[in-house]
């Protein structure tokens, strides 16, 4: 009888449990050619180091919800019903230094490897424009987000933009592969984000607030162009195709658009 008790602790959060692994194996891919155990395909020259900062800090989470399982388990297995109580407010010198130093490890060992590594990328890849700038072959193109469409537009062939060449597209953006692509972003209503996911890129495009983003793409293919933002009533119809071409490809398409 007192097994049966004792199993009954563990009813409720072994199915929990069973139910967000089933509730988690139901989500739709963002990319057919992956698995839904995966992250969607990277293509982006430094999607690595998005992946990785996820990775190193989901280990982390992982070896927490692992010792504080082990934790309760223990405690629900030794210190039962015929466990003596011992009452205690914990606010002994010990139970103090204890707590703190827990708190101060698991902070510094998980927040601050977020902290570090998010700086470290953001300085040498995702806010160095100069980088990106430096590029003769860099592309600009600027990005308006409306309810609810993506609206872009390039330079024509005199590479100068607000002119009677240039190129203006409706959910459907193209680029050239190996070439640094810097995306001005702008709204003209609602807040909306622009999210791509297979070039670990997210911003969000708040109106009369102008962001840019920069990235360069590794290989070829077409992927999605998403709304991270619920920006009103057909929010989920926002969304597009990034199109991502061959360095031949894009310069006869851009010049063909372009006349």
């Amino acid at each position: 009888m007192r097994v049966v008790k004792r199993m009954r602790r563990f009813v409720a959060p072994l199915l929990g449990l069973i139910v967000c692994l089933l509730a988690g194996s139901a989500w739709a891919a963002v990319q057919p050619e992956t698995s839904m155990w995966d992250f969607p395909r990277d293509v982006s020259v430094e999607g690595w180091r998005i992946d990785q900062l996820i990775e190193v800090t989901s280990v982390f989470v992982a070896l927490l919800f692992v010792t504080m399982c082990v934790w309760m388990g223990w405690a629900a297995i030794f210190h039962n019903e015929s466990h003596e109580a011992d009452y205690d407010h914990g606010s002994a010198k010990h139970h103090i230094v204890v707590a703190l130093t827990l708190s101060a490890i698991i902070f510094f060992v998980v927040d601050g490897n977020l902290f570090v590594n998010s700086i470290i990328d953001l300085n040498e890849a995702f806010w160095n424009f100069d980088k990106a700038e430096s590029d003769p072959e860099a592309v600009r193109i600027e990005i308006n987000a409306r309810q609810w469409a993506w609206q872009g537009r390039y330079a024509g062939n005199d590479t100068l933009f607000n002119n009677a060449d240039d190129v203006t597209v409706l959910n459907h953006i193209r680029i050239p592969v190996d070439t640094p692509i810097i995306m001005q972003l702008g709204a003209v209503d609602v807040i909306h984000s622009l999210y791509l996911p297979n070039l670990r890129v997210k911003s969000d495009v708040v109106p009369g607030t102008i962001t840019r983003v920069w990235f360069t793409a590794k290989e070829t293919g077409d992927f999605d162009i998403a709304c991270a933002q619920h920006c009103g009533t057909h929010h989920y119809k926002m969304k597009g195709t990034l199109s991502i071409l061959s360095k031949e490809e894009y310069k006869r398409w851009l010049s063909e658009s372009s006349k």
